[in-house]
């Protein structure tokens, strides 16, 4: 992944709570295979409007060059990872509606994150670390 310092919508980058970044890694060949995830957040445009959105990452690699240093999660993220699936979004917030869990707590925390995000587009929000992009 790629970290960038200044935000822009068109790259389609996330911004990733680094205490969840895990993985595990083994031998394929001479190379080293890795699968992972993150819990991140990102925005997105669809029609005009902006979206704040919450999920997971998954992170992997068939063929690294080395093996990574999994307690190190910028050093995990800086590795050469496929994002082409990109982020798994479990909710979405439009600034007037809701999509996403039904469980009241699950959307209660993802609103109390997807709330003030908007607001303060196109902020990192506390707690997360940005912005990173495949």
């Amino acid at each position: 992944m790629i970290r960038d310092d200044r935000f822009l919508i068109s790259r389609k980058a996330f911004a990733i709570d680094l205490s969840t970044v895990t993985g595990s890694q083994h031998p394929r060949g001479n190379r080293t295979a890795f699968s992972g995830r993150a819990n991140a957040v990102w925005y997105r445009r669809q029609n005009g409007v902006t979206r704040a959105c919450i999920g997971m990452l998954m992170l992997f690699s068939h063929y690294l060059p080395a093996p990574l240093d999994l307690d190190d999660p910028h050093a995990i993220l800086s590795a050469e990872l496929d994002g082409r699936y990109g982020g798994d979004c479990h909710g979405r917030w439009d600034g007037t509606g809701y999509w996403g869990a039904e469980v009241p707590d699950t959307r209660d925390a993802h609103l109390a994150i997807l709330q003030p995000m908007l607001a303060n587009y196109p902020a990192i929000p506390a707690g997360h670390d940005g912005w990173w992009r495949f």
